[in-house]
């Protein structure tokens, strides 16, 4: 095994690939303004293995599949792998699907927010105070002695799980079979190619495991012990981002008529104060759940699986929202979701 002390400088390079790749899996076919979103993309993934029935938002994203094991090699190489688990895997599981409420109800993971705004969406302004806002109650909560226990060492098995899953959903999505649902409209249909796509994200993972950038967490630090140091990844990546977009000519200012969005603010706001509130809970943004999914923490997995069941419920029952705006649905789930989170802060302390 290779070891190696940790550069600060690798969080700007991530930052730096993971905003340049952002925009530019768009050119290579991503929606607008996706070219990365965790939320979004696992969203997909469950509409192709037919857990929801929205018919514009199913494919096996190869992004994600890269995220997680680009994570686990890197976690091979340095010597990080390690099989835990027994983090109150059951919160964690209701956290998972609350968090993709929130998300979808904006219609982004933290990462596409910053996207979004890399891409002249200033809808993505509320949504950014949001993860701001629920990083913050999160950070309250924790100084008052919020917890979900410690992980403990586990059987490899169980560490082997996610990557495991990911290597059959890469063959799912290499060999295609009729009971693997694809898109043929709307956002679902647009992406680059699988071999991009999977490159894309092992890259990104792999330099995520390295530097563990989340966006979440760079918020939850600078509120909780002063440091910017995750931070700084996130103001990266925005950045690089904004710069390829204008290069490419894929920039565009404004609320009105942009890609996949709405101009609820209020909504856009609050699915986001749910996110950052649940990803504080669980220790970092659904893209950190996944690269701790491929260092072998079954705890980040339960949120992850969480998450897809989420997307299921989302558009099953009509809560995840759509460019004409929020649902009903949509809007008390996301209330539910505030109020469940808060109980969960208040009542799990030491």
């Amino acid at each position: 095994m290779f070891k190696r002390p940790f550069a600060p400088n690798v969080m700007v390079i991530t930052g730096l690939v993971a905003g340049v790749l952002g925009a530019l899996l768009v050119k290579a076919g991503n929606p607008p303004n996706m070219g990365i979103c965790v939320a979004c993309f696992e969203r997909d993934i469950a509409g192709a293995l037919g857990l929801h029935q929205a018919a514009v938002v199913q494919y096996i994203r190869p992004e994600i599949i890269g995220f997680l094991l680009g994570s686990t090699i890197a976690a091979l190489v340095f010597g990080e792998f390690k099989a835990r688990s027994g983090s109150s895997p059951i919160v964690r599981f209701i956290i998972g699907i609350f968090v993709m409420i929130g998300a979808l109800v904006f219609l982004g993971c933290p990462v596409r927010t910053v996207l979004r705004l890399a891409g002249g969406d200033l809808n993505a302004i509320p949504a950014l105070l949001g993860i701001a806002t629920g990083a913050f109650i999160g950070v309250q909560l924790l100084r008052r002695g919020f917890t979900l226990g410690r992980s403990y060492k586990a059987n490899s098995v169980v560490g082997w799980i996610m990557p495991g899953l990911m290597v059959g959903l890469l063959l799912l999505a290499v060999l295609k079979p009729a009971f693997v649902l694809a898109s043929e409209k709307g956002p679902g249909s647009m992406h680059a190619a699988l071999a991009v796509s999977l490159g894309a994200g092992l890259l990104i993972g792999f330099l995520a495991q390295r530097s563990r950038m989340c966006f979440v967490g760079g918020i939850r630090d600078l509120f909780l012990i002063r440091d910017p140091h995750l931070f700084s990844g996130m103001l990266v990546a925005l950045v690089a981002a904004i710069v390829t977009n204008i290069a490419i000519g894929h920039f565009k200012l404004g609320f009105e008529g942009q890609p996949v969005a709405h101009t609820d603010h209020l909504w856009n706001y609050l699915g986001m104060v749910l996110v950052g509130l649940g990803a504080t809970f669980v220790g970092g943004c659904p893209l950190r759940q996944l690269i701790l999914s491929g260092e072998g923490n079954a705890d980040a997995g339960i949120v992850v699986l969480g998450m897809v069941v989420g997307a299921a419920f989302a558009h099953n029952f009509g809560l995840a929202s759509s460019p004409k705006g929020v649902t009903p649905g949509g809007m008390v789930a996301t209330v539910v979701g505030l109020v469940v989170m808060l109980v969960i802060g208040l009542f799990m302390r030491e």
